[in-house]
């Protein structure tokens, strides 16, 4: 072969870069060039052909680049592990704050239909009456003490100020109740008590939208921004507004006047069935005429009811029967209050047992209240079919 083949045939199967390199000589001479030998008058080969090997710095470049990737992705699974996690826990103390704080909540509200029904109730004295409302005060002064010993959550903190504040009020409203009866004790102007007593009415209004307004809203925001699917417990105080108006507590105010001073009931007393009308088609029913009724699943009955009478009515009882085989259907409701010359209305639903395609008749009463006289207006019959379709 000649020198070109020697060429072609001089392969280097040594990596370059795990090629041990000479020494360097001494006095900074360059190492000697291999020669290589071959025909031709034996002359040393020119300069050695390029090395082409793979770019060493690539491998390294790659594991850094996966490393990255692998970190990026477990700080995002951590991200959301802690989310669920801060989810779950956000769940679990919201509810538990909810349960805590509905148990008052519920109790307060009861207070409030307790008040309703003294201040409703027919003969009350003006002790007896005292001594309820002292009851009802310390028992709504306990619930802002629970109030206070609650944990809410952090982020519904100020929300849970509101809940206090509601109950608060609730207190005072109450405590300026008994003191304006107190004060009134003597007195003959039923005006002015009525006034006095309505302003103490409207702080348990106010009571309501502070637990609305502010207490709810900001609770339910809160919640939602936690992801908690939990809800803030309502508590309404005052459901008859009508109660507390000046109109009304001077009518109490002079009922409860008469009674404690033991007198018999005075003046003009008394009821009228005002009129029935079947709900929710608001078909007025006629003690002349038979009325065809369709029957439904939200089939009810509205009763108005007019107070006759010169004196406020309170807990007027209205009964409602729909003659049936074998037994009656039957049906009890009561109005709180009525002014004199005021109409209000009670509704019964929910009658599952209705006799279908034959006559019959619904019965409407109203009960005597003491010192009525007049009683033949207090009730009426009307005569109706039922059936299934119009």
């Amino acid at each position: 072969m000649g020198v070109h083949d020697d060429d072609i045939l001089d392969f280097d199967f040594v990596d370059e870069a795990t090629r041990e390199l000479p020494a360097p000589s001494r006095g900074g001479q360059q190492p000697p060039v291999r020669e290589g030998g071959g025909g031709g008058g034996g002359g040393g080969r020119g300069p050695r052909r390029p090395q082409f090997a793979a770019p060493h710095g690539l491998t390294p470049l790659l594991r850094l680049l996966g490393l990255v990737v692998f970190a990026i992705a477990l700080v995002v699974l951590l991200a959301i592990w802690a989310q669920g996690c801060t989810g779950d826990d956000a769940q679990k103390t919201y509810t538990a704050y909810s349960t805590e704080i509905a148990a008052v909540a519920g109790d307060s509200e009861k207070i409030g239909v307790d008040l309703a029904a003294t201040l409703t109730t027919p003969g009350l004295e003006q002790a007896d009456l005292e001594t309820k409302l002292d009851g009802l005060i310390q028992r709504q002064q306990l619930d802002v003490q629970r109030a206070r010993e609650l944990n809410p959550p952090g982020p519904l903190t100020p929300a849970h100020q509101h809940a206090i504040e509601a109950l608060e009020f609730r207190v005072s409203g109450l405590q300026g109740m008994l003191g304006a009866f107190e004060d009134t004790k003597d007195g003959k102007d039923s005006t002015a008590a009525g006034e006095l007593l309505a302003a103490q009415g409207q702080r348990l209004e106010t009571s309501d939208i502070v637990w609305k307004d502010l207490f709810q809203s900001g609770f339910t925001a809160e919640a939602k921004r936690a992801n908690a699917d939990v809800a803030a417990p309502a508590s309404i105080f005052v459901e008859n507004v009508d109660l507390y108006s000046s109109r009304s507590m001077s009518a109490i105010w002079q009922r409860i006047h008469g009674a404690s001073t033991g007198g018999t009931p005075t003046g003009l007393h008394g009821n009228m069935l005002a009129y029935v009308k079947a709900t929710p088609s608001n078909t007025q029913l006629s003690p002349q005429t038979e009325t065809t009724l369709t029957v439904s699943t939200d089939l009810g009955f509205e009763v108005g009811v007019t107070n006759s009478g010169e004196e406020q009515e309170v807990q007027v009882e209205v009964t409602l029967t729909i003659p049936k085989q074998p037994n009656p259907i039957v049906k009890t409701a009561t109005i709180d209050l009525i002014d004199p010359g005021e109409t209000k209305a009670v509704v019964f639903t929910d009658f599952p047992d209705i006799p279908f395609g034959e006559g019959t008749t619904v019965q409407v009463s109203v009960k005597p209240v003491a010192g009525e006289t007049k009683t033949d207006n207090n009730s009426a019959e009307y005569p109706v079919v039922f059936t299934l379709t119009p």
